[in-house]
């Protein structure tokens, strides 16, 4: 069975906590500044995502801050090695499509 790719907003979120633990609200700044604005999470949409990529165990819970009240998630080797097979398709899409469209404009 092939596996499927990760959606966008899957991908930014497991590209945000590569370097640290986040919270949500630290997941959603995150996401917007490596998107270069063009992702913004709303709440419902992260938690929506969070829980997914939980139960595929691409993140999990670290810790909690606040009293319990703030949950932060980190990658979990599963979310690295998804996120890295990702980034191998999306850069083989890239080589190919750029090598066509080059091909194109020298028309």
């Amino acid at each position: 069975m092939k596996k499927s790719p990760l959606s966008e907003q899957s991908f930014y979120i497991l590209l945000a906590l590569v370097d640290e633990p986040l919270h949500g609200y630290g997941i959603i700044k995150r996401v917007k500044e490596l998107s270069q604005g063009m992702i913004v999470l709303a709440a419902g949409t992260l938690y929506g995502a969070i829980e997914k990529l939980k139960n595929q165990q691409m993140i999990e819970l670290d810790h909690l801050e606040d009293d319990g009240k703030r949950k932060v998630y980190r990658l979990t080797p599963q979310g690295l090695a998804k996120l890295n097979e990702d980034y191998l398709r999306l850069a083989q899409l890239y080589h190919v499509a750029s090598q066509l469209l080059q091909t194109k404009e020298e028309v």
